[in-house]
């Protein structure tokens, strides 16, 4: 959602000359206006609480107090203010220690003139949707004074929201999505869940390089008295991402009947302890993954250029009009995108009359990631594959934006 207003920026390098230079770069974005300066992670911190600007944009190498401290200092101080963190070495481990901390993004020093006001636009943006929410008062009109305990008590709850990743051909990149997703949506101030709805033949566990002891199976003849211990119990506190993970079951299950109201009860339950949960499922229209799927938010439908992965896309919309599914909750997206290939997304979209709203271009490194359980997210986000993520997760808040603006 672009913002009408302009976007507050804070510059914080200890280096005179790399300070004079970023705000040469931003004094021509009329968007853009620098309110402040500082020389040190100290200074980051008394401006973020003095100045309360929407972005600030920070080296990583400083005295007293290093960029990646000063940022998690700020996001606990000032939830709202997004961090553009600066690097001279355009380190993964850097990256990874930054990203959870909170920063909003991450930039090789010297960073493109074009490639730092995109990346502050985007902060801003963010910045400006979060405190629009933090300054939502739910009060009747006309009702003045303080808000009673009984009156809190009937405020509505904003709920997580639940995003299956689905595509109803294998082998196209469906636990690569969700796993990369997961880490993108992962901030300081918000819990995700990856959830494995494969019984059979799930990998979330490989991907993020863990051994989960329970699955949702573990969950079911508890859910209707489930608490948050018990679904804490359950989850795998992945340490490298911030990530809780729901693994698939050790024992493969070989049938899932039955078992989908009981699925149904868990995951809405978790929408009370995470901002997003992310299903990642199987091509099957198991009744676990088809409860998924109705009781998703979004889902997040994968096709490749191979015809078909894009036959079977086109049927799966053509099953979602037939059972009810709403076009709007469904969001497609093409993986392995290779321009070369004439078969393009717009293509695809028209074909299929369901536009293609993300192309994931294709990397090699991304099996070498796959195969050392370290999502490309905290490798190399700003490649092109993290930067499609990052599209991807704009167009998820932007919905959630419209739907929040419509309610209210």
């Amino acid at each position: 959602m672009a913002s009408q207003e302009k976007i507050n920026v804070v510059v914080v390098d200890d280096i005179d000359e790399s300070r004079e230079m970023i705000l040469r770069m931003l004094q021509f974005d009329a968007s853009i206006e620098v309110v402040g300066t500082g020389r040190t992670g100290i200074e980051a911190i008394e401006s973020a609480q003095k100045l309360k600007p929407d972005v600030i944009v920070m080296d990583i190498n400083m005295p007293d107090m290093d960029g990646i401290s000063a940022t998690e200092a700020i996001r606990k101080k000032v939830p709202f203010i997004q961090i553009v963190v600066l690097s001279v070495q355009n380190d993964a481990n850097y990256m990874r220690k930054a990203m959870l901390a909170g920063a909003r993004d991450f930039l090789t020093k010297p960073p493109m003139i074009d490639e730092l006001t995109a990346a502050i636009r985007r902060a801003g943006d963010l910045a400006h949707e979060e405190k629009a929410k933090a300054s939502v008062v739910y009060q009747p009109t006309g009702l003045t004074g303080p808000l009673t305990p009984g009156m809190m008590m009937r405020m509505p709850v904003l709920l997580g929201k639940i995003i299956c990743v689905y595509s109803p051909k294998g082998g196209t990149g469906c636990t690569t999505i969700a796993t990369n997703l997961g880490v993108g949506l992962k901030t300081q101030d918000n819990k995700v869940a990856v959830v494995d709805a494969n019984l059979l033949f799930g990998n979330v566990a490989v991907f993020l390089n863990e051994h989960g002891k329970n699955s949702v199976l573990d969950l079911v003849d508890r859910s209707n008295e489930l608490d948050s211990e018990i679904i804490e119990d359950v989850m795998v506190d992945n340490k490298l991402t911030g990530l809780h993970l729901m693994a698939s079951p050790r024992d493969p299950e070989l049938m899932d009947a039955h078992k989908g109201e009981p699925v149904s009860k868990i995951l809405t339950f978790m929408k009370q302890l995470y901002n997003y949960i992310i299903i990642d499922t199987t091509p099957y229209l198991t009744e676990v993954v088809q409860t998924c799927l109705d009781i998703a938010d979004y889902i997040i439908l994968i096709t490749t250029q191979d015809i078909p992965s894009i036959k079977n896309a086109n049927q799966f919309l053509s099953l979602a009009d037939a059972s009810g599914i709403q076009r709007e909750k469904i969001i497609f997206i093409m993986n392995r995108y290779d321009k070369r290939i004439a078969i393009s997304p717009e293509r695809v979209g028209d074909s299929l009359k369901q536009p293609v709203i993300v192309a994931i271009p294709y990397e090699e490194r991304m099996t070498s990631s796959m195969n050392r359980g370290i999502p490309f997210m905290l490798d190399n986000k700003i490649a092109p594959a993290g930067k499609a993520i990052f599209s991807l997760i704009e167009t998820i808040r932007t919905r959630i934006q419209k739907e929040q603006d419509s309610a209210s």
